[in-house]
């Protein structure tokens, strides 16, 4: 069973619809910037405060690889992990990737008041997430699925993401189980010859 990754800007709903989808399905939960905080001992924004950006992203990169072992997981990330491509192809390695997009003013109304997001210090708030989203638009691009979480409750959300792991599940199944069917006719075709 292949993992679910979640992946998009921050307040889009990846924690929350991770947590709905991990119960949902009985799926074990592994938070990337969780997993950053327990090996570094300290918070993210202590991370940032101490060793800068490019040092989480390190920390981050290592957890990753870690996840990308994992089987039958629901994988919540931080919203600048597919920032590093081969992030990217290690989560797709062992899962599905899931892009939660949120328009930018819903993602404002969302972090209003959080004070403990690092990359949206300093310059009025709609205005670093909309630089933000721009820059990483790209990026976010690279997924399985896309869910427009804007005007969806969470578990709307986490109820379609399950929708579409399902059936994606499904096909993988079926593909293999039928290629292992025609390699199965072929050989019986070679003996009969």
């Amino acid at each position: 069973m292949r993992n679910i990754v979640l992946t998009g800007f921050m307040g889009s709903g990846k924690s929350t619809v991770g947590r709905l989808l991990a119960d949902r399905l009985g799926m074990r939960l592994f938070d990337t910037d969780a997993e950053v905080e327990r090996m570094a001992g300290m918070s993210i924004p202590e991370i940032f405060e101490r060793y800068g950006e490019e040092r989480f992203r390190e920390l981050e990169h290592r957890v990753v690889h870690a996840a990308s072992e994992l089987r039958g997981c629901v994988i919540v990330t931080g919203g600048g992990v597919v920032l590093n491509p081969e992030n990217v192809a290690l989560l797709r390695r062992s899962g599905v990737i899931f892009y939660l997009h949120a328009e930018p003013e819903e993602i404002c109304r969302r972090l209003s008041g959080d004070t403990g997001r690092p990359l949206l210090r300093g310059g009025r708030l709609e205005e670093r997430v909309r630089e933000l989203m721009r820059q990483r638009a790209e990026r976010y691009a690279d997924h399985d699925f896309m869910v427009d979480t804007t005007r969806m409750s969470p578990e709307q959300v986490a109820e379609r993401v399950a929708e579409l792991y399902l059936q994606a599940e499904n096909l993988l199944r079926w593909g293999t189980e039928g290629q292992r069917e025609e390699e199965g006719d072929r050989d019986g075709a070679d003996r009969d010859t």
